[in-house]
């Protein structure tokens, strides 16, 4: 049986795999994420960082199948990634607050030189929050090291 690799540290992504019938996989985060060019579509973005954390561990496992991804949120075609602090998780979701936005997620498989990668986009729609409420939920450390200061999951 080929050794499959997920590219990812994400206990969600962990959780994701078996429920697809894939049972037996080694988890190797990519230690890199390169840089969204300023004005990339947010299209664009997740499949250029799943595809370059791919190809980061292919290099060190050439034989094996990876599978790798990543998540922007975007309001409008403004990307917003991972907060730097409470302070920009805060912003992020004052302006989600009440507007509708898109959540796109970019996976790459990978088998040495074979690479697909594909992207889904959902759209979400955040009620009004109140700063109070914001504020509690920045409180849960929820909002630390996700995509748009948030994470959801259904």
């Amino acid at each position: 049986m080929e050794k499959i690799i997920l590219a990812s540290g994400s206990p969600r992504r962990r959780e994701l795999l078996p429920q697809i019938g894939v049972k037996d996989f080694e988890i190797i985060p990519a230690e890199a994420e390169p840089p969204i060019p300023a004005g990339m579509h947010p299209d664009e973005a997740v499949k250029l960082i799943s595809a370059a954390k791919a190809s980061e561990v292919s290099a060190k496992y050439p034989d094996a199948v990876i599978m790798a991804a990543d998540t922007v949120v975007a309001l409008g075609n403004k990307i917003l990634g991972k907060p730097a602090d409470s302070d920009e998780a805060f912003s992020h979701l004052k302006m989600l607050s009440g507007n509708s936005h898109s959540v796109y997620t970019g996976v790459t498989v990978r088998r040495g030189d074979k690479i697909l990668t594909e992207f889904e986009r959902s759209e979400v729609f955040f009620i009004p929050l109140t700063d109070e409420q914001i504020r509690r939920y920045i409180a849960t450390g929820e909002s630390s090291d996700k995509a748009g200061s948030y994470a959801l999951q259904v």
